[in-house]
């Protein structure tokens, strides 16, 4: 059987770390989803709300973008 999703029912390994960072940078969700999507990656809020909370996969393109707007790197994103 194919597991695709973490130990505790979460589809990412990335949201918290995302909502880490964000706060960090002192963004709001709908701050983050409107410079991802000035880079062109449609994406809104409640994407943003998603991914954080786990509930929603995220692509390695999103993780392209979401490194880059947030500043750090994809391992630190995967918690690495």
């Amino acid at each position: 059987m194919f597991i695709n999703k973490t130990s505790d029912g979460r589809n990412n390994i990335c949201g918290r770390q995302i909502a880490y960072y964000r706060k960090a940078s002192r963004k709001s969700q709908r701050e983050l989803a409107d410079a991802l999507q000035l880079l062109g990656l449609d994406v809104d809020k409640n994407a943003v709300q998603r991914i954080e909370a786990g509930k929603r996969f995220v692509t390695d393109i999103e993780l392209t973008y979401l490194a880059k707007v947030l500043r750090v790197s994809y391992a630190e994103l995967l918690g690495e």
